[in-house]
């Protein structure tokens, strides 16, 4: 695999759509010392930063606290575009369809089912004990004793496994039920997104790039596992950071330094050394 400074393009990137776990954020959560006032360069130079995620965009803009009304994101994995501050795209899953999955998951019993309503979120009661995990993604969180008589805008639906094992109940139970009818996209060992069938960071980076008239050939991508594949192959730069699962390196043409050596921070003044700044 190549190394990011063998890109010979790199002064032509005029958006970065950067995965957030693993990936921008170090294994302790936290983004690359200066990292708004990367943001700030980049937007000197014409460059859109845009983090692209399985948070919901409110939970994506109180990151960015300096930026959160003047950047842009793809949230919920590409089922919602926030571009200065509004929405520019919704992608809507049936109520019908939720509470099928939310009847699967209790059926299959190691999950915790989550109902993303775009600034809050809701879950059954007997999640409760997982507050703290649950939290870190959704700041707005209704406890439910059912989903019976929930009807709301829902653009994704998760589910939460404690036991760390959201790939095994994807291949056995969730991918084989669901996976005709939806995009069933694993974020890590602990979650597992559903969003309807052509739905992903991928598609998401597209509408976006129909949004500002950008062509998706000046776009870069960076991530490191499986939800971030659309994302990777559908931009003209596509980079994962050494951290990221192995199979990763197939979906992508550059490497970069790891989440913990600030590899997203290394390209970033890399594409600006390119643009002369």
């Amino acid at each position: 695999m190549l190394d990011f400074t063998q890109d010979p393009n790199l002064g032509s990137i005029r958006l970065i759509a950067c995965d957030m776990d693993n990936t921008l954020l170090a294994d302790d959560k936290s983004q690359p010392e200066g990292m708004a006032e990367l943001i700030d360069e980049l937007r000197a130079a014409d460059v859109i930063f845009c983090p692209a995620s399985g948070r919901p965009a409110p939970t994506l803009q109180m990151m960015f606290p300096e930026h959160r009304h003047d950047m842009a994101f793809c949230a919920d994995n590409g089922a919602s575009i926030v571009y200065r501050g509004d929405y520019v795209y919704k992608d809507l899953i049936d109520p019908a369809v939720y509470h099928e999955l939310v009847r699967a998951t209790i059926e299959e019993g190691s999950g915790i089912p989550v109902l993303c309503a775009f600034d809050e979120a809701y879950v059954l009661a007997s999640g409760h004990p997982y507050h703290d995990a649950l939290s870190v993604y959704y700041k707005v969180i209704n406890y439910v004793d059912s989903f019976d008589d929930i009807d709301v805008e829902s653009n994704k639906y998760t589910i939460y496994f404690p036991n760390r094992n959201s790939q095994q109940a994807s291949e056995e139970v969730f991918g084989p039920a669901f996976g005709d009818k939806l995009c069933v996209a694993g974020a890590g060992v602990e979650w597992l997104d559903f969003m309807n069938k052509g739905v992903n960071k991928g598609s998401g980076l597209h509408h976006l790039c129909e949004q500002l008239g950008v062509d998706i050939a000046d776009t870069a991508a960076i991530g490191d596992t499986y939800n971030d594949i659309e994302m990777l192959e559908a931009a003209g730069h596509s980079f994962v950071v050494a951290n990221a699962e192995e199979h990763m390196r197939a979906h992508a043409q550059y490497l970069l330094p790891s989440n913990n050596d600030r590899g997203v921070a290394t390209l970033i003044r890399a594409i600006l050394a390119a643009k002369g700044r």
